[in-house]
């Protein structure tokens, strides 16, 4: 199946958000995700941007360190969604580290520049 230029574009997405996170880079992880952005992680209400960065925030000491697989992309115009396996070890420092792997759902969109955002995100990720 020949991929489209979409399709290497959202898979650039995807690298650049997982190596940013492992890098600790907020900045650039809250740049790939739209100002109306959404998760939806298990045991929590939907939770959106704000909520994510200062989440994040509170983790900078934390080490990460991670993989991920997508699955399936499918781009509908300005709009797509991916499928993608997730897997992540988390360290604090001092402390044991924690792994937590599963699927993420995620519904990304193209904006006027050409670059793809992420709007919804379902993570099924579980220690």
């Amino acid at each position: 199946m020949l991929k489209t230029s979409d399709e290497d574009a959202i898979r650039h997405m995807v690298e650049k958000w997982m190596a940013a996170s492992i890098a600790g880079d907020l900045p650039t992880v809250l740049n790939l995700m739209a100002d109306d952005a959404l998760f939806m992680v298990p045991g929590k209400k939907p939770f959106g941007k704000a909520e994510f960065a200062k989440a994040s925030e509170g983790m900078k000491a934390v080490k990460f360190e991670g993989r991920h697989e997508i699955q399936e992309i499918k781009i509908f115009g300005d709009w797509a969604y991916l499928r993608n396996y997730i897997d992540i070890t988390m360290t604090p420092p001092g402390g044991a580290p924690s792994q937590r792997s599963g699927y993420t759902l995620t519904i990304v969109r193209k904006n006027g520049d050409g670059s793809w955002v992420l709007t919804r995100d379902a993570n099924l990720m579980m220690p």
